[in-house]
């Protein structure tokens, strides 16, 4: 499975981490933004429960997965 990054930026006035196109919460400073980052990648990486999902994809159609809760991406943190 791809890697999933956890940016730490400078954000509406304070810092924020940034996964793809969305931030996180505002934090005051660098150091807050970076330990919530670390702990969402940390989190992120715990493998949980097998479960049936359910989804239509982009041309309508509806889809079932079976997602084993062992498969989980690889995270980073940067910044």
């Amino acid at each position: 499975m791809p890697g999933i990054v956890y940016r730490v930026v400078q954000h509406d006035g304070g810092w924020a981490y940034k996964v793809g196109d969305v931030f996180s919460e505002t934090f005051p400073n660098h150091d807050s933004a970076r330990n919530a980052a670390l702990a969402a990648a940390n989190e992120h990486r715990l493998g949980g429960r097998d479960a049936e999902i359910e989804y239509q994809d982009s041309s309508g159609a509806w889809r079932t997965e079976h997602a084993a809760g062992s498969d989980r991406p690889e995270t980073e943190v940067e910044g």
